[in-house]
């Protein structure tokens, strides 16, 4: 399914954590095209400390499981933006 982050951000509860893995089609400065996978945790301001703590506690878990190298946390979803994302994947080249 082909979701822009703005999509995406509507489909994330406002106070649940949750992790999100997105392949996001990234357009490098030089042309260069990418689908990089991106980890994103999803933790809200506001939701319950029981699942926040259950969440966080797996997080790195599951990323190094995973293999995951590109992880990045929103406090809120109005966060998840195309914006954010590039500005956050700028860092790896």
């Amino acid at each position: 399914m082909n979701i822009s982050p703005e999509e995406l951000k509507t489909e994330l509860p406002e106070r649940q954590p949750r992790f999100v893995v997105y392949s996001y089609k990234y357009v490098h400065e030089d042309g260069r095209v990418s689908y990089p996978l991106c980890f994103i945790f999803s933790s809200p301001v506001g939701c319950k400390p029981e699942q926040q703590m259950m969440y966080a506690g797996s997080k790195n878990r599951l990323v190094q499981t995973a293999e995951l190298t590109k992880v990045f946390e929103i406090r809120t979803t109005e966060d998840l933006t195309e914006a954010w994302l590039q500005e956050k994947l700028s860092f790896f080249r």
